[in-house]
């Protein structure tokens, strides 16, 4: 009993002992070579890549893992070839990287910092619609600052207690609005400017938005008067009586005397549909019973609008009326607020048409405080001063004063001076300044877009040391560029084609090169049934083919070739077919119908199937005998790369890969 005790914790110590050496998962090395390995984590990681996700990797074979991995071990060893030949210091593949890092790196800050989040804010949003009133005042001959201290005079009368709808009848200049205390009726993320949006969004319902909101439209205070969840868009027919009487005079009381005996025989359970197509009087609708298909919010006027969207599918309206006539709806369907992936592309072109704008400013704003961005105004002025006259793009260069201002500096930022000879490059680039003038107003927007732009590449040249996804893609980019550079230097590069080199090749493999059986033949076409057949009785009686098919055949391109197709193969059309029934050259088939008319066909000759001579097979060889030579040099090249680093394979481990925590 007491040695059990004791060996006990002896048991015990090594099992712990070696827990705690175990390599983990992802470190176990599945290939060495020299100081360089594969190990799981990184297998896993290119294979699920390759497989198109972890759950298809898991499933897949022991077979395919060991194949991927021979795969994965040569492109390894390429890369480390790569390496020693000091790829990385090639200024030609340097050079090709960063431009691809620029261009790729901003698109991917543009789609990932702007786009992606705010497509994904907009469907939230979009799930909601507001109503809201407003009171605007917009700047007159008093500037921005007289503007701007009224609409304040006034939110703060507004907030001590006095009549929004008051206020809004009597001093805002939206006069389409005003008459009804401000309404502008419901509306939802996408649908207005940002910054009037945004204001709505964040007013809780039956309040007034605490400050004053500025748009390009002047300045608005803004009253949310409900919140519901938006419906996206509904289905409904109508049926509508208008205002005129036979003689084309107004007659409202007689429209609505018939409208209101529509009703009535609606609630007697006539056929909805039915009564549109007797009594509607909208051309458009009635033949459909009244069905005017899907519609969203504001698409058709008010009253007919927060009708429809208040009622349920299946429901009918009472008589209203709008500036149409009279109306009595009923809603048929609804669309329910779409999956993410369904709208995206919606909320893209969305996003793009009233948001972006607005954001990209405020990103390069960002990108200028971070990169010290500093704009030199006097020089900016005198460029201004000087040009005044000419043209953005081009004028520049032929000006007598450019060489006083050429090295002038126009902005800068992180180190980088941007002279006008630099911004003047950029700017003859953009097409957008083909025809804008050199003065203050298109040299603030130039330098505003150049500026923009490269602090944009500055940005994304140095992306991949703060963002792991964008590394990535330029880790594999790099990879791209080294290994093809291999295969142009190691296979692509070697290969010739000498005609020696190529005939023997045909020689080997000329039974692959084989022409099927062939015919040659004439027709005679015509859209016409009885032409046709006028042109066969010609035929009977003698005619010559060639001459009636030069004169008469109708098919695009063939009255110059007298009707005459080159060597077909028998199966490549109906034309080959008929024809090849015949026994005899000169031979005539009867008049037939075909695609797009009638034909007669004459055979001139069959040739029977053949391997084809080396000038006929030329480019199939040339294509066989490179395909041939550069799994030659490929598999020549790997060996080298074999023999020279010597990995060690450890495939026994594979059977662990994707059995770890992931």
């Amino acid at each position: 009993m007491r040695l059990s005790r004791v060996l006990l914790p002896l048991l015990i110590i090594p099992a712990v002992f070696f827990s705690a050496c175990t390599t983990p998962h992802s470190e176990i090395v599945l290939v060495k070579f020299g100081n360089d390995k594969i190990t799981v984590g990184e297998f896993e990681q290119a294979y699920a890549k390759n497989a198109g996700g972890i759950d298809k990797a898991k499933k897949d074979s022991l077979q395919n893992y060991e194949n991927f991995l021979k795969l994965y071990t040569n492109f390894r060893l390429k890369l480390k070839d790569a390496q020693i030949r000091g790829y990385e210091r090639n200024q030609e593949l340097v050079d090709e990287l960063l431009d691809y890092k620029k261009k790729v790196g901003v698109t991917f800050i543009l789609e990932k910092q702007l786009v992606e989040p705010a497509v994904k804010k907009l469907y939230e949003e979009r799930k909601w619609e507001f109503r809201v009133s407003h009171l605007m005042i917009r700047p007159d001959s008093g500037g921005e600052a007289s503007a701007q201290g009224k609409a304040e005079d006034l939110l703060k009368r507004i907030k001590s207690g006095e009549n929004f709808e008051k206020l809004t009848a009597e001093y805002s200049m939206d006069h389409f609005s005003k008459t009804t205390g401000g309404d502008i009726y419901y509306i939802t993320a996408g649908m207005l400017i940002p910054e009037f949006e945004e204001a709505v969004y964040k007013t809780p319902v039956g309040q007034i938005c605490p400050e004053v909101v500025k748009t390009k439209y002047g300045y608005h205070i803004i009253k949310v008067t409900e919140k519901r969840e938006r419906i996206p868009q509904v289905r409904a027919s109508h049926i509508m009586v208008d205002y005129y009487s036979e003689g084309g005079e107004v007659d409202s009381a007689a429209a609505k005397a018939r409208i209101d005996s529509v009703y009535q025989m609606l609630q007697n359970g006539v056929d909805f549909a039915k009564l549109a197509a007797d009594y509607s009087e909208d051309q458009g609708s009635k033949k459909n019973g009244g069905d005017l298909n899907f519609f969203e919010r504001r698409m058709m006027v008010k009253e007919f609008d927060e009708t429809a969207f208040n009622l349920n599918v299946g429901e009918t309206s009472r008589v209203l009326s709008t500036s149409f006539g009279y109306h009595i709806i009923k809603v048929t369907d609804r669309k329910p607020y779409p999956k993410f992936e369904e709208d995206k592309e919606n909320l893209k072109r969305i996003y793009k048409q009233t948001r972006y704008n607005r954001d990209y400013d405020l990103l390069v704003d960002g990108l200028k405080n971070k990169y010290g961005y500093k704009l030199y105004n006097t020089n900016v002025d005198k460029l201004v001063s000087l040009g005044d006259s000419l043209k953005m793009s081009g004028d520049y260069w032929k000006a007598e004063w450019r060489k006083d201002v050429q090295d002038s500096v126009l902005f800068s930022f992180e180190g980088a001076k941007v002279t006008s000879d630099t911004f003047f490059t950029k700017i003859d680039a953009l097409p957008e300044f083909q025809s804008k003038s050199l003065n203050k107003a298109g040299m603030e927007e130039g330098v505003r877009k150049v500026a923009g732009d490269l602090l944009l590449d500055h940005e994304a040249l140095n992306l991949d040391k703060s963002n792991s996804e964008f590394a990535a893609l330029m880790n594999d980019y790099q990879n791209g560029i080294y290994i093809f550079k291999l295969q142009d230097e190691e296979v692509w590069g070697k290969i010739t084609l000498d005609s020696a080199r190529l005939v023997e090749h045909y020689e080997k493999t000329k039974e692959k090169y084989r022409w099927d059986d062939r015919i040659e033949l004439s027709e005679i076409h015509s859209k016409s049934d009885s032409l046709i057949k006028v042109y066969y009785q010609m035929l009977q009686k003698g005619e010559n083919f060639d001459t009636l098919a030069a004169k008469y055949t109708e098919r695009p391109g063939f009255k110059e070739k007298a009707g005459r197709f080159q060597l077909l193969s028998i199966n490549a059309s109906q034309l080959s077919m008929e024809a090849n029934k015949l026994k005899n050259p000169g031979d005539l088939t009867e008049p037939f119908s075909m695609s797009g008319g009638y034909s007669i066909v004459k055979l001139i000759r069959k040739e029977p199937a053949r391997i084809k001579t080396f000038d006929e097979a030329r480019a199939e060889v040339s294509g066989s005998f490179q395909e041939e030579e550069s799994k030659r040099l490929e598999n020549k090249y790997v060996s080298e790369l074999q023999e020279r680093f010597k990995p060690e394979t450890n495939n026994s481990e594979l059977t662990k890969v994707f059995k770890g925590d992931n």
